[in-house]
């Protein structure tokens, strides 16, 4: 290879030999970009990271809001079920009571029923016993009415004579 008098190759020739020069180099680089990065952020106030930072608050305080409301709406469905287990228990002692009650009733008119058939009973009884005095009793009348019938007879001959024949017609 030829050697130039070129000054552009000469200053490569001349890093190329010498590597650490060249490495120090691109760390100044390197560190100087990250620092204006570094300035750049905090003069805007931007950061990706307090960004991130700021989202995941607002999710935890999200998740938190959300677990606090699950909470209170389990609390009042655990109300509505003891009350709604409430006002079941009440509504079974009440149908218990009822049933009770029924029971008490109808106890009570099967003993009616009876009392009235008994009494029914007895009405018939005594119709049967007044319709029989009364069968005595015409018969009775019947006998007494024949023998004044013929009583009469025999007062009504005595009064017109003893020849005196009745005609049979």
């Amino acid at each position: 290879m030829g050697l130039t008098d070129d000054p552009k190759t000469n200053v490569l020739r001349r890093i190329g030999a010498q590597p650490v020069a060249l490495a120090a180099g691109a760390l100044l680089v390197v560190v100087l970009g990250a620092t204006s990065v570094g300035v750049w952020r905090a003069w805007t106030g931007n950061s990706p990271e307090q960004e991130r930072f700021a989202s995941l608050r607002q999710l935890q305080a999200r998740s938190t809001q959300a677990s606090e409301q699950l909470f209170e709406k389990t609390k009042g469905l655990e109300t509505q079920q003891q009350e709604t287990i409430d006002q079941l228990q009440a509504v079974q002692d009440q149908l218990q009571t009822l049933r009770r009650l029924i029971g008490a009733q109808q106890s009570e008119a099967k003993k009616l029923s009876e009392q009235v058939a008994g009494l029914t009973g007895a009405i018939d009884t005594l119709r049967q016993s007044f319709a029989s005095t009364q069968s005595s009793e015409s018969s009775e009348a019947a006998a007494t009415r024949k023998a004044s019938v013929q009583s009469e007879a025999r007062a009504t001959r005595g009064r017109h004579g003893p020849h005196r024949k009745r005609t049979r017609s």
